[in-house]
This record gives structure tokens, C-alpha cells and sequence, in this order.
């Protein structure tokens, strides 16, 4: 009879340990690069459920601490120093507290050393921003954390939940480390290298004159490709060099019909024309 009983338990304590049930606030980890940064996102998302979400009879007060998620300490990452609200950022990992209010949220960052979010209640930040709080007219079920408006060298980081959205600017020296790694390939370039950085420089509208000199390293080979003499022609108009820009186009046209691209044909045909008047 012991035995049996003895069993039975054993099946019962396997069956639980096998119970698996959704979470209501699922974790996320986002990873996003901005120029030659990434920055990485790891939170745990609450939904609205039919909840009022901030204020007086919110789950979540005005102008008091919250963990800015559920369950853990929000945690974001930057494998570059950045800048945010003209403060700079060591690259690291950082737990994010805030505290929303009815106009503006106080942002705060911690060096992070765990998911306790009390841990961090009673230090000083390393770092501290205001932010509008911008009331949209949809509604977010569920809070979300992520970077927009990337460009070459900034972003946002935006948390948006119910209808508020929150957009703190970031900023990075993409141009400074990007020149480092220039200077250190350029020594001993391919042509792949020459055009990238020249790419690059024309991109960001960085010393237009240096992208000319690397561009015009590849296309001045009989064996240039369309898409390269293309951007020569990009830059040259740039540089407000539109006879030598049109010489550039015309050859990119042909190289373009070649090649059996139409669509690099048809741009080269829209400059040429703009480019003459």
C-alpha cells in the first residue's frame, strides 16, 4: 500500500514539474546598432488589460519610483559611449528606474549589478534626464521599449504604453571611431575598402573632398562597376562639379544598361537631366 501511495506521488510531483503557463508580462530583449554601436534591450512587458495604467488611480503613481517593466529591473546596454541629453554615457550596462508624471518623467540610470529593482532605490544615479511625456491618441496595450529615428550617428530611445510615449535622445561619436577604423585599414585598402569609406564619408557628409579621392581610386579601374561610378557621379554633384558629375553619370548609365539595371539606369538618366538645366 506504502508503495503504491509512494508512486502516485512520484507521478503527481513529475506532472507539476512538466505545468507550463503563459506569463502576463512575457520578457523582451530587443538589439538594435546605431551607426557602430549596439545597444541591446531586456525588460519585461505588463499589458493594459482594461487597467488604468498612470496617475491618482493608476497601478503605476505619479512621481513615484517604478522599475519601469515588470518583474525585474529594465536593463539596457551599450557597447559604445554614447550621449544622452548632452550627458555622457560610459559604455556598460545600466538598470533603468523612472518616474512618470503627469507632464514630464524623471529617467534615471544605475549601473546595473542586478534584476532586484529595490537594490537601486536608495542609490544615486549615475545619470538623470526629464522628458516630455507626450499623450498620444492610441492606445499601447502593452509597454514597449525600443530605438527610433536611427540615423548615422543618433536615435531615440522611446517607451511608449496606454497613451503616453516617452523619447530621449541618444547620440553617438559614430564619426570618430568610424575615421579610427579608416586610418587603420586604409594602409593597406582594396578597392571594396576605398568605396566603402567613401560611401561613408558622402552618407554622413563628411569631407566630401576625401570621398572623392577614394571614390575616384576604384572608378578610375576600367573594370569600375555601375553602382560605384554612380556614387562618383553623387558625389561630384555634391561638390557642386555638375559638368564632371554628368561625365560620371553617363558613364554609370551605360555600365547601368550593361548590367541589366534598370532601376540604376533610370536614376542616372534623372541626374543627367537635372544636373544640365
Amino acid at each position: 500500500m506504502f508503495k503504491i501511495f509512494f508512486i502516485s506521488m512520484i507521478s503527481l510531483v513529475t506532472v507539476h514539474a512538466q505545468l507550463t503557463v503563459p506569463a502576463l508580462s512575457p520578457s523582451s530583449k530587443t538589439t538594435q546598432t546605431v551607426g557602430l554601436t549596439e545597444i541591446e534591450i531586456a525588460y519585461f512587458r505588463p499589458s493594459k488589460r482594461n487597467r488604468i495604467i498612470f496617475g491618482e488611480n493608476g497601478i503605476i503613481p505619479y512621481n513615484e519610483l517604478w522599475r519601469t517593466g515588470a518583474n525585474a529591473a529594465t536593463k539596457i546596454t551599450f557597447s559604445d559611449d554614447i550621449t544622452i541629453f548632452e550627458t555622457p554615457i560610459k559604455k556598460g550596462s545600466y538598470a533603468i528606474l523612472t518616474k512618470p508624471g503627469k507632464s514630464n518623467w524623471e529617467i534615471y540610470f544605475y549601473t546595473y549589478t542586478s534584476g532586484n529593482w529595490n537594490s537601486y532605490v536608495n542609490l544615486e544615479p549615475i545619470a538623470s534626464f526629464t522628458a516630455k511625456n507626450i499623450k498620444t491618441s492610441d492606445v499601447i496595450e502593452t509597454l514597449l521599449i525600443y530605438i527610433d529615428q536611427i540615423t548615422l550617428d543618433s536615435s531615440q530611445l522611446v517607451f511608449s504604453w496606454d497613451r503616453s510615449k516617452i523619447v530621449v535622445p541618444l547620440k553617438f561619436d559614430t564619426h570618430k571611431k568610424t575615421m579610427a577604423s579608416i586610418e587603420k585599414t586604409i594602409s593597406g585598402p582594396t578597392d571594396f575598402d576605398y568605396f566603402q569609406v567613401a560611401l561613408y564619408l558622402h552618407e554622413a557628409q563628411k569631407d566630401l573632398d576625401r570621398a572623392l579621392e577614394y571614390i575616384q581610386k576604384v572608378t578610375k579601374n576600367k573594370n569600375a562597376l555601375f553602382f560605384q561610378v554612380y556614387r562618383e557621379s553623387l558625389i561630384l554633384a555634391d561638390l557642386n562639379r555638375k559638368t564632371e558629375a554628368i561625365v560620371a553619370a553617363k558613364r554609370s548609365l551605360e555600365l547601368s544598361k550593361k548590367a541589366g539595371n534598370k532601376d540604376l539606369a533610370r536614376l542616372n538618366e534623372r541626374n543627367i537631366k537635372k544636373w544640365s538645366k
